[in-house]
């Protein structure tokens, strides 16, 4: 068994899924901090001076001036503020994703070959399937153009 598993670790498809997910932590990461410190500042201040990582339901009814309070004395929250940012995160998240697959599907059409050339015409008297060397239909015995 622990063959087995060293043969499917050391599959390129499982190396390739763990860099990924590791590259994708750290995309996350980036994208976290360009949501909260450069995006959702300007559009606070266009909003007149509000913080969206602060806003909150406070459900206990004890009124509490800012949500670090409300969680230090462990009050019940709805912290849709920091759901706001989650949004935009993965907004963004899934634009540059879309961004990357549309390059990989370009990049494929580019790689595909041309398509054949024709190996077969039409006998435009029998309409039988010829070969596109032959002069006569084999079918009808027409004397067909060159292709």
């Amino acid at each position: 068994m622990l063959k087995e598993f060293g043969d499917f670790i050391k599959r390129g498809n499982v190396i390739d899924l763990a860099v990924a997910v590791i590259i994708g932590g750290a995309f996350g990461a980036i994208v976290k901090s360009l949501v909260a410190d450069i995006i959702m500042p300007p559009i606070g201040l266009l909003l007149g001076n509000v913080n969206f990582a602060d806003l909150f339901i406070d459900l206990s009814g004890d009124g509490y001036a800012t949500l670090a309070a409300a969680q230090e004395a462990g009050a019940a929250t709805l912290n849709y503020g920091l759901f706001i940012n989650t949004i935009v995160n993965f907004i963004i998240v899934a634009f540059a994703i879309f961004l990357v697959i549309r390059q990989i599907n370009k990049a494929q059409k580019e790689e595909e070959a041309p398509p054949a050339a024709p190996t077969t015409k039409e006998c435009p008297f029998c309409i039988t399937e010829v070969a596109i060397k032959a002069a006569r239909c084999p079918n009808c015995t027409s004397e067909l153009n060159p292709a």
